[in-house]
């Protein structure tokens, strides 16, 4: 028998999609009946939070953004760590120099749950330039669980799309390029504070819509108006409100492609044109945006 090397095999094995759950509509019937548990009740901004500003949440969520995707995380990581940020903030006023405190609170109990090697209190103390220390995070890490009740297995977007993607007749070599489209719009999603209240399952279905017309992919012969009615029908959804939620989605990508092009165009002296040639779809230049985040956030005082 011959021996496999495994010398160049990845250190952390990702776990397949399973079939059998995928191609079960009970299982997608479940989640559309749990998702509302975990969606906040209220924009805690008018209500509970004195001291915290969206544009601070914002920042936030672009730094837990940055972290995730540099330690190579779960997808479903940072949208976990962002449902906690919103569910606990949705309770309990919180000073704005312990906000960065709790988003790393949240990715620390978010990787917990999804990842194989979670991340480390030591870890996130430095992406935090040690404006915290691991005791403060393990302190936090219990007030936030009971706020949380201790339920932590939410219902976040990315758990619908494998089974709406599986209803569309969309061509095999481009589910990926969806998927990866998809997976950017919903992040962005989980970073602007208006799409916090929508059900994941809408945001889901709006990302998936707003990926496919991007990409200019018609699932097989439905035109796109044809495309939103199927997603809105596999999805409980309403049509209208569907529509709103994809014309929002495409609004929010227009506003990031737009800032992204402004911080291009101000670094495009230091880049290569093959560098900037590089930067072609809304994916790329919405991970341009939150790449370049202002030296000045490291650490709790940029609040």
């Amino acid at each position: 028998m011959e021996l496999l090397c495994m010398e160049n095999a990845p250190k952390i094995q990702r776990a397949f999609p399973d079939p059998k759950l995928l191609s079960d509509h009970r299982v997608l019937q479940n989640l559309l009946h749990v998702e509302d548990r975990y969606i906040p009740r209220t924009s805690y901004f008018k209500c509970v939070q004195k001291e915290i500003e969206p544009y601070m949440r914002k920042m936030v969520a672009f730094w837990m953004l940055e972290v995730c995707e540099e330690q190579k995380c779960e997808e479903e990581v940072f949208l976990l760590a962002m449902n906690y940020l919103d569910r606990f903030l949705s309770s309990v006023p919180t000073r704005k120099c312990h906000l960065q405190l709790l988003g790393a609170v949240c990715m620390f109990l978010a990787s917990k749950l999804k990842e194989t090697i979670p991340l480390t209190a030591e870890k996130l103390c430095i992406y935090t330039d040690n404006s915290i220390i691991p005791e403060d995070l393990l302190d936090w890490e219990i007030i936030v669980l009971g706020k949380l009740k201790w339920d932590l297995s939410a219902i976040t977007p990315n758990d619908f799309i494998e089974h709406i993607l599986g209803k569309l007749a969309i061509p095999v070599d481009k589910l990926e390029l969806i998927k990866k489209h998809t997976q950017t719009f919903i992040a962005m999603c989980a970073t602007d504070f208006n799409f916090a209240m929508y059900p994941p399952s809408m945001i889901a279905t709006g990302s998936i819509a707003a990926a496919i017309n991007g990409l200019d992919i018609q699932g097989g012969s439905l035109s796109e108006e044809s495309l939103t009615e199927l997603l809105a029908k596999i999805t409980c959804t309403e049509l209208d409100c569907l529509k709103a939620c994809q014309e929002q989605i495409e609004v929010t990508l227009a506003e990031s492609l737009k800032l992204s092009q402004q911080q291009l165009e101000q670094t495009m002296s230091s880049k290569t044109v093959h560098e900037s040639d590089q930067i072609s779809t809304p994916t790329d230049m919405f991970h341009l945006q939150y790449l370049r985040l202002p030296d000045s956030f490291y650490g709790t005082s940029a609040f």
